[in-house]
């Protein structure tokens, strides 16, 4: 029988009180019954409930059955065959899709005579069906709330209905109490049931009305309902921009709104809730002066600020709802419900405070957290390292992203601008510490590659040799040598550095260089010791005597080094590589920032480091115990990784003035982003290696990844400038490139250049050639100003103009650029690109040997290629240690829909 409607409005409305809205009698068929969200929610709803749902429909479907705590729940193709079935129900929950909304509405309204109430869960449905909804609910004496809800609840009935309030455990959340709580947000309806407990206030009614465009229970409807509910003595409103809901409303009872949402009216489409897009006159501002005055207050409430009244308060912080409350219950003499229950305080189940010195008021400890989650924390914290969940990773990066604003790629949250300043060892420590090593660290890392560069009686050297005499590009010579530096080249390394993390791990040791730190808590077993030790094969080896003077030649602190020196045996070169590589992680790693098997391959990365540089110098430079004429104990004494690269392309002791230059273009080189073709080779190949289990990892093979997909092209700019500038320059008699005074016409040069590339262009447009690309101008990304420039470039040009000094082959290009679109080669000036910016600087770092005859045209247009390889094998590990902590199997195949065959 039909419940008699509210006479005083001006539209159907049946439900007079909220103790009516959801009741121990109300029966429940829900549309969709099986759908994913349904199917998740309604078992819960349920058994809650005691068993208020009497069958669901799902078209196709009849004969099954939807499994709950209480019971199963029938499933019928449609509405009509349910209540054929003896089903009776007078309340509809539909979960349809939105297109399929309105037609579901219409079979509950024509099969059902009985039915009295419609929930809607669905979100985004057209404003045409949402006002057909409405015009059959009112013709046939039916409420509808939502759409876009979460359903409703009443915590005195025990009752759901619908979508999801008080969560999977409603019973914690539904707290008994005398606060009636009305959402825009379904979730929202939740969290501030269960924050008015912490204050001692309970519920009574909850209402998710949802916020698509048109609601069907307004505040009017809810306002009426909630004066007529005895038990309900408060309410709590969350209300968000849009529409004219609550205007002009008035509650009768004290009431908190807590109003958000002031940035949408900044927007200029739809985001989130469907109709939380304020228009005019609605905004989250509007609304909240319309309840301030209706509940007589002149400003928000804040607990530094409590304006309240006997009618109400405004909030715009959830937060902030249950003192508010308390403070208006307050006013008219109404004690809470109950007894707090906890409080708002934020209560860290896990801190990781990275080793920084924090104020009280964050720096706070962490709380025993419930089970399950207690006993998953304690084993969390048995784990050593950040633990990466997987996940897809193609065309994506953890290690570096570019601005698309600025196109400056950053590297683990350095700008390459920045780390071009930075010295190179700490670059080079980066990509697997995530963050800039301090000068202890930056020293071990110099010693560490030191000790692999020099590749004299080794088969890297005959390898990358041959590559090299076989007339092979610099990244396949480089490729050689990685190819042989295999798992099994550092095996007993990174066995020495798991065991070392084994033996330190629950020692309490924060700090790698803590020399003070107590050995006598370490046990080691003399298995594990013998491990470190040099074996009989090893006696003629002195790189670990070498490395470890170097290390106490440099004041370098290690208790990793400590503890191998306490041996009283001769240690292991690769004993003292692992104790270098686990002082440079262990505090990144105690604090979390990296994971444990980073810091077990870091050996294999300084290993690779030393050996990918050390083959790109010719093998007649490899002596035993010199490398070009520089004797080890220099270069391990005191030389920096900077040194080391300079040493290899310029092939001579490197001046001061010589080196800082070469360390800015590693700097600046070190990635282009994750779309770079050569990240993309390197996470390749790790990819192709599959699940990343220990045994499959392979880093020299991802550096092949990152070396096969270097070229010419990518990479080998520089390499072609520096031959266009050889040309331009090679019979000038230019004596200094750093004189301003040098005596050349460069703007002359630059035309009569510019004229040439111009009647080269209209010569090839006619006989259908291609036109030769420019080494070292234009890039696709920076252009379509009429002047374009590359970061990097302005960043080398600003350096310049700082330090003072001049460049007359980067003059040259700022000239050409300008005289090709001054000529009409060009539709507007293009970018000078950081190609020109290798080839200038390197040239005139080697101009004087190249005149002397020392150096080939050959030799440097290699150098400019093997210093792009340098910067990127930085971001190339970078990549590689991202995707192996955080890659999932084979995730950078094309979907076989993408690929075409070509004819």
């Amino acid at each position: 029988m039909k419940r008699q409607s509210v006479e005083e409005f001006p539209y159907y409305l049946g439900l007079n009180s909220l103790d009516q809205i959801a009741t121990k009698l109300d029966r429940v068929c829900v549309l969709n019954i099986l759908g994913g969200e349904s199917r998740q929610v309604t078992p819960v709803s349920h058994a809650f409930s005691g068993g208020n749902v009497v069958f669901g429909t799902a078209p196709g479907k009849a004969g099954q059955k939807l499994r709950t705590s209480v019971g199963d729940i029938p499933v019928f193709n449609n509405v009509r065959e349910g209540l054929d079935a003896g089903h009776d129900f007078n309340v509809g929950v539909v979960y349809l899709p939105p297109s399929g909304v309105r037609d579901g509405v219409a079979e509950l309204i024509r099969v059902n005579p009985d039915l009295e109430k419609i929930v809607i869960i669905t979100e985004k449905i057209a404003i045409h069906d949402a006002r057909e909804i409405r015009a059959m609910a009112q013709a046939n004496r039916v409420d509808v709330i939502g759409g876009n809800c979460l359903g409703v609840a009443d915590s005195w009935n025990r009752v759901r209905i619908g979508g999801a309030l008080g969560g999977d455990h409603p019973d914690e959340s539904l707290l008994k109490g005398s606060v009636a709580v009305m959402s825009n947000s379904g979730g929202f309806t939740t969290t501030i049931a269960q924050y008015l407990a912490t204050e001692g206030w309970g519920t009574t009614t909850l209402i998710s009305s949802g916020k698509d465009v048109y609601i069907h229970y307004g505040a009017a409807d809810f306002a009426h309902a909630f004066q007529n509910d005895e038990r309900s003595r408060a309410a709590v409103l969350y209300v968000e921009p849009g529409g004219y809901y609550e205007h002009g409303v008035a509650f009768g009872k004290p009431t908190v709104a807590c109003v958000v949402g002031r940035w949408k009216s900044k927007l200029t489409r739809a985001v989130g809730h469907a109709g939380a897009m304020a228009g005019s006159g609605d905004r989250a501002e509007d609304k909240e002066r319309w309840f301030m005055e209706a509940f007589g207050v002149a400003d928000l409430f804040t607990p530094e600020n409590p304006v309240v009244s006997a009618k109400g308060a405004v909030v715009t912080n959830i937060a902030h709802i249950p003192e508010a409350l308390t403070a208006v219950m307050k006013a008219n003499g109404i004690a809470p419900d109950f007894e707090p229950r906890g409080n708002l305080a934020l209560k860290p189940w896990l801190a990781n405070d990275q080793g920084l010195t924090l104020p009280a008021n964050l720096g706070m400890a962490p709380v025993a957290a419930p089970a399950p989650y207690d006993g998953q924390i304690e084993a969390l914290k048995e784990k050593v390292g950040a633990v990466v969940a997987r996940q897809n990773m193609k065309d994506r990066s953890g290690a570096s992203v570019m601005d698309p604003k600025t196109q400056v790629t950053s590297v683990h949250g350095h700008r390459v601008l920045d780390l071009a300043m930075k010295p190179l060892e700490a670059t080079f420590a980066l990509p697997l510490v995530h963050e800039i090593a301090t000068e202890n660290d930056r020293a071990m890392l110099d010693v560490a590659v030191a000790a692999e560069v020099n590749l004299v009686g080794d088969p890297i050297l005959v390898a990358a040799q041959a590559a090299r005499e076989a007339g092979s590009a610099p990244n396949a010579v480089m490729a050689g040598a990685a190819a042989i530096c295999g798992p099994k080249r550092v095996e007993r390394a990174m066995a020495c550095t798991r065991a070392l993390i084994d033996m330190f791990a629950s020692s309490g040791l924060l700090d790698g260089r803590d020399e003070s730190f107590d050995l006598g808590a370490i046990e080691i077993d003399e298995g594990t010791r013998s491990l470190f030790l040099a074996t009989d094969e090893e006696a003629d080896d002195p790189r670990p005597e070498a490395m470890l003077a170097a290390v106490r030649a440099r004041g370098g602190k290690s208790v990793f080094l400590k503890l191998l020196g306490s041996f009283g045996e001769r240690p292991s070169r690769d004993a003292i590589l692992a104790a270098i590589g686990l002082t440079i992680a262990w505090g990144p790693l105690v604090r979390k920032r990296i994971s444990r098997l980073t810091a077990e391959t870091l050996p294999w990365y300084l290993r690779l480091y030393g050996v990918m540089i050390g083959a790109t110098i010719e093998a007649r430079h490899h002596e035993h115990g010199v490398l070009c004429g520089i004797p080890r104990d220099e270069r391990f004494g005191r030389w920096t990784m900077a040194d080391l690269c300079a040493l290899s392309l310029l092939g001579k002791k490197p001046r001061p003035d010589e080196v800082l230059p070469l360390q800015i273009l590693i700097g600046l080189l070190i990635s282009n982003g994750p779309g770079a073709i050569s990240a993309q080779g390197a996470k390749g190949a790790v990819s192709a290696d599959g699940p990343q289990t220990p045994e499959r990892v392979q880093i020299n093979k991802a550096m092949i990844g990152f070396l096969s997909h270097t070229g010419y092209s990518h990479g080998g700019n520089g390499y072609e400038g520096m031959a266009f500038l050889l040309q331009q320059f090679g019979d000038k008699g230019l004596t200094d490139p750093g004189d301003p005074d040098h005596g050349l016409d460069l703007r002359a040069m630059a035309r009569e250049f510019a004229l040439s590339y111009k009647a080269d262009k209209a010569r090839a447009r006619e006989e259908g050639g291609e036109v030769r690309a420019l080494p070292g101008v234009h890039h696709p990304v920076f252009k379509g100003k009429p002047v374009n420039y590359d970061p990097r470039e302005r960043f080398v040009a600003d350096f310049l103009e700082k330090e003072g000094k001049y460049n007359v082959f980067h003059a040259f290009y700022l000239e050409l650029v300008q005289a090709l679109y001054d000529v009409g080669a060009s539709r507007y000036v293009f970018c000078v690109n950081v190609d020109a910016v290798i080839a200038a600087l390197l040239l005139a770092l080697m101009w004087e040997d190249f005149r002397k005859g020392s150096l080939s045209q050959g030799d440097l247009e290699t150098a400019a290629f093997t210093i792009f390889l340098y910067g990127r094998m930085i971001g190339a590990a970078a990549e590689i240690d991202d995707h192996l902590n955080r890659g999932r199997n084979m995730d950078t195949r094309t979907p076989a829909s993408e690929c075409s065959h070509v004819i």
